[in-house]
């Protein structure tokens, strides 16, 4: 099986990038294939224009970079997102390509006549978050339920896809990386198995 994995840092030795190579390192242990999509490296454009506009209202079809982007999600049997937070959110750069590459017509149906329909129903989700607090200040500040909400449901669940694994890694500033690598591998190893396909989980 074939997954699409997504890294939103503009420095190839961050740790973003690190824990992304290893999931694929883990997808290549279990004799599966991964694509990574490198969107600081590959220059997408996260600007949402008058162009994508005219996209969600059904007046053009999509800009060719947002159809590359589909197709590769297209080809993928599961989408994993490596991103780090920023304000307590994802970056700009993986927001914008979200904005804009799961657009009217292809990951759901919308108009003011027949409302929505999801059509992203085959797509399964790997979330891994890396943030700079520790566990407390996050859960002080239901920082996890606000993840599940804005993420979880407001995006992929609006599209149908579901949400398999929703990592947060604490203290990736101070702590060392080393057991936040070998967790990576091991979603990566696991992506396809039964738990892996499972129910939703969040883990530190």
């Amino acid at each position: 099986m074939h997954a699409l994995i997504v890294v939103a840092h503009p420095e190839p030795t961050s740790l973003s990038h690190s824990i992304a190579a290893q999931v694929a390192e883990g997808l290549s242990l279990s004799s599966h294939t991964f694509e990574i999509a490198d969107l600081s490296a590959e220059a997408f454009d996260p600007r949402y224009s008058a162009a994508d506009l005219a996209v969600h209202r059904t007046q053009a079809t999509p800009p060719a970079d947002v159809v590359a982007e589909q197709a590769r999600i297209d080809r993928a049997d599961t989408l994993v997102l490596v991103f780090p937070v920023y304000w307590w959110s994802m970056p700009g750069l993986l927001k914008g390509w979200i904005d804009r590459v799961f657009s009217n017509g292809w990951a759901f149906d919308f108009s003011p006549d027949t409302g929505s329909a999801k059509k992203l129903h085959h797509l399964k989700v790997h979330l891994i978050g890396i943030g700079g607090a520790d566990e407390e200040m996050y859960t002080r500040h239901n920082y996890l339920t606000a993840m599940k909400t804005q993420i979880d449901h407001g995006i992929f669940d609006y599209c149908g896809a579901r949400v398999v694994t929703s990592e947060l890694l604490f203290d990736s500033e101070i702590r060392d990386t080393a057991p936040f690598l070998a967790k990576a591998r091991d979603i990566g190893r696991d992506l396809f198995n039964a738990g892996g396909q499972g129910e939703a989980n969040k883990a530190a």
